[in-house]
């Protein structure tokens, strides 16, 4: 139901709540202002649990295809030039993860993790064209027979500040499973054979673990 990222927060939250409530009650006449507060609280105690959900889902591998690694929407499809692992072009593609979506990172591809680092680095808005390298971030590659390698770039933004990598170098993984966690909104880049058809466009909506992003 919420991803274990989020147990110490929203038990944090929970505490702080109570103790605003209380205080409020014991030391605030108006009632209408009580209200506010109670109001105020219980909104933010709701977002902080949306924002924690990790709902289930029925994940169907298939070596052929790269899933979304995460929710969110389509904000960038071009040709790059790769310089951390492959050090040639591919194709990217970038989901931008808003507040509101599960932002709970999943493996693409079935196979093996040949490459994790993480990257510290600035906060600038994920949308940002030097976002993917100038801000925190891991890169993670894996590689099966089918596909070959796979890069994703978990990258911080202006309100994300910690991210969470569970890849690690040499671990078998499975299409879909939990690879990380970016905590209070960012985007994840995608980096794919140049000449992969894709079956996404931009602006479209996916879902990690879920919906395809291609077939190789």
């Amino acid at each position: 139901m919420f991803h274990k990222e989020g147990y110490k927060i929203i038990l944090i939250t929970l505490f702080l709540a109570i103790g605003i409530a209380l205080a409020s009650e014991f030391l605030i006449d108006s009632v209408w202002i009580k209200r506010l507060i109670l109001i105020a609280i219980i909104v933010f105690f709701v977002l902080i649990l949306q924002f924690f959900r990790n709902p289930k889902r029925t994940f169907y591998s298939d070596d052929k295809q790269v899933v979304s690694p995460v929710d969110g929407k389509v904000v960038v499809i071009e040709e790059v030039f790769e310089k951390e692992y492959f050090k040639d072009k591919r194709l990217q593609v970038s989901v931008f993860m808003s507040p509101i979506n599960v932002h709970v990172t999943r493996h693409p591809i079935n196979g093996v993790v040949k490459y994790s680092k993480y990257h510290p680095g600035k906060y600038l808005v994920a949308w940002h064209p030097k976002a993917s390298e100038d801000n925190e971030r891991t890169t993670v590659v894996v590689e099966n027979d089918t596909i070959g390698a796979v890069l994703y770039r978990q990258i911080a933004g202006a309100l994300a500040k910690r991210i969470v990598n569970y890849a690690q170098e040499g671990q078998t993984v499975v299409q879909g499973s939990d690879s990380g966690f970016i905590k209070f909104g960012s985007r994840v880049d995608l980096y794919l054979p140049i000449g992969t058809k894709l079956d996404v466009t931009l602006n479209q909506k996916v879902k990690g673990g879920l919906t395809t992003i291609a077939k190789l």
